[in-house]
C-alpha cells in the first residue's frame, strides 16, 4: 500500500483544477516523476475506489526564482489529470 502513496504525491486544488472537475469530472494530482499512466490509474482506483477512464500526464518545469541577489530554481514535478467514470467522485476535491 505504501507504493500507492509514493505514486500519488498530493491532489492539486486550484481555481483551474476545480473548474475542470466541476465541468468535466477531471481531477488533478501531483505524481512521482517516474510514475507511468498504468501505475497512476491503478493507484487512483485502489486508493479512492473509483473507475478511471482516462489519464493525461505532463512534466512541469520548475520556475526560476530570485531571492535577493541570488537566484534559485524550484524543482521539476509531474502532473496527472485523471478522468473518472460518470457518477464517480473523489471526496478530497468536493470538500
Amino acid at each position: 500500500m505504501s507504493t500507492l502513496h509514493r505514486t500519488i504525491v498530493r491532489p492539486i486544488m486550484t481555481e483551474k483544477t476545480s473548474a475542470g472537475y466541476q465541468a468535466r469530472g477531471e481531477y488533478t494530482f501531483e505524481v512521482a516523476p517516474d510514475a507511468n499512466k498504468a501505475a497512476i490509474r491503478d493507484a487512483i482506483q485502489r486508493l479512492f475506489g473509483v473507475k478511471v477512464t482516462g489519464v493525461w500526464t505532463a512534466n512541469v518545469r520548475g520556475k526560476l526564482r530570485k531571492v535577493g541577489k541570488t537566484s534559485g530554481r524550484r524543482p521539476n514535478w509531474k502532473k496527472a489529470i485523471v478522468k473518472l467514470r460518470s457518477g464517480d467522485t473523489i471526496d478530497v476535491f468536493e470538500g
